[in-house]
């Protein structure tokens, strides 16, 4: 058998890389050199891994500085990890574990807190420590059934509606996404480059483009509070009625009455007779803004962003938690990059953590801590699946009242 290498790769094994990936994704195999050009536009190759038998690259590897939202508002760098790969020839040998403990021990020398990824399968990724953090739902309107008065023809606040072009949705969608981020734990920051490609300015074979429709939401006052981006197909039934499904690409909102608005709209575009809502979070307020919630049923609802913790001290205390309340906590780690006993002190007003030497009110692996982190998981349930070990009467129930949140967390994007 072939001795295997996984190494960082250079410049000229690119299109090499990118056939690995494409073959892993089922794209097709060979990439053209806009593909690879792209790719190097982009992609800094000391943080992108494969792994080669003789020269040939059968694993891929990648992973990019990012921010995360924390609840709180807190926002932390986070090693995102992306375009992981392992041709069907060479599974089962242990490419991903090596791939994988590489950059996460470079990630935690870099001072990154947190691991994030998007997980295609679920049972691949609580092996290296990552829980589901973050969940998704996705809804479809039956537009005739909401209740949604056709007639509407704007918010009755003062404010407006307006359709703008892509030009106008790259000067301001960065700074109201910004916004938006800052109240939305589980929320990951977006470059130049995520908005060149979601308003058409950049184009790649990996990304084909359909221009959609744009509308904002300005305030009585004039202020951009809400964006919308959809597509609509052209369906029509039998007795030449249009049956067109308008799909979201995506909606953000920094008021309650923005997204309501924006809902509305949709809801009432002409020929227009379902929506679907693309990924939201699973207490979105949409089914409730409708006169009949239920005309919005859910076609999709599953886990979206894992959250691997790399430094327990600087996790515990950048977010916020809602009761004051100490806990020790045994953190498991299977990789170490976070073993350890940690005390954590925690209360409205802030938090202090620290390595502690004192018996542990909870045990619990790593990946149960990510999904616990953003505050979303139950620490009840996963004490009852006998993923959480309590030392103290009751200190499970503390820990569900400090780490669950009021909203749940949400990730907009997929990376």
């Amino acid at each position: 058998m072939t001795d295997l290498t996984v190494r960082t790769i250079a410049e000229a094994e690119a299109a090499d890389w990118r056939r690995a990936l494409n073959t892993g994704f089922l794209r097709q195999p060979h990439p053209s050199d806009e593909e690879v050009a792209n790719f190097l536009a982009h992609a800094d190759l000391t943080r992108t891994q494969g792994a080669f038998d003789g020269s040939r690259c059968v694993a891929t590897f990648r992973s990019f500085a990012q921010e995360i939202t924390v609840p709180g508002g807190a926002s932390l760098p986070a090693d995102a990890i992306t375009n992981v790969s392992v041709s069907p020839t060479h599974r089962r040998r242990g490419l991903l574990s090596r791939m994988m403990a590489t950059d996460l021990a470079a990630a935690r020398e870099r001072g990154e807190v947190l691991a994030t990824l998007i997980a295609a399968e679920y049972p691949i990724y609580g092996r290296y420590g990552f829980g589901p953090a973050a969940h998704t739902t996705q809804w479809t309107v039956d537009v005739p059934r909401a209740g949604i008065d056709p007639r509407w023809s704007g918010p009755d606040d003062g404010g407006r509606i307006d359709l703008v072009d892509a030009a106008d949705v790259r000067k301001v969608g960065p700074e109201l996404y910004e916004h938006v981020r800052q109240s939305t734990p589980g929320a990951v920051s977006r470059d130049e480059r995520w908005w060149m490609l979601n308003t058409g300015q950049l184009q790649t074979p990996a990304h084909p483009w359909k221009e959609p429709f744009y509308a904002i939401h300005r305030s009585a006052s004039g202020e951009v509070e809400g964006l919308l981006a959809y597509t609509a197909d052209d369906i029509w039934g039998d007795a030449k009625q249009p049956l067109n499904t308008a799909t979201v690409l995506g909606l953000i909102a920094v008021t309650p009455a923005a997204e309501r608005a924006l809902w509305t709209y949709l809801c009432s575009v002409d020929w227009i007779t379902s929506v679907k809502s693309g990924d939201r979070a699973p207490d979105d307020l949409l089914p409730l803004l409708l006169p009949d919630p239920r005309a919005a049923r859910i076609t999709t609802q599953a886990d979206f962003l894992w959250v691997r913790v790399l430094d327990v001290v600087r996790a515990l205390e950048a977010r916020t938690y809602t009761v004051s309340a100490s806990l020790v906590l045994e953190v498991t780690d299977g990789d170490g990059l976070s073993a350890g006993r940690y005390r954590l002190d925690a209360s409205p007003d802030g938090a202090a953590c620290a390595p502690s030497s004192e018996s542990p009110d909870v045990t619990l692996d790593v990946r149960e801590l990510g999904a616990l982190y953003l505050g979303d998981e139950s620490a009840v349930r996963l004490a009852a699946l006998g993923r959480i070990g309590e030392g103290t009467a009751g200190a499970v129930l503390t820990l569900e009242a400090l780490f669950r949140t009021a909203a749940r967390p949400w990730c907009p994007d997929v990376f």
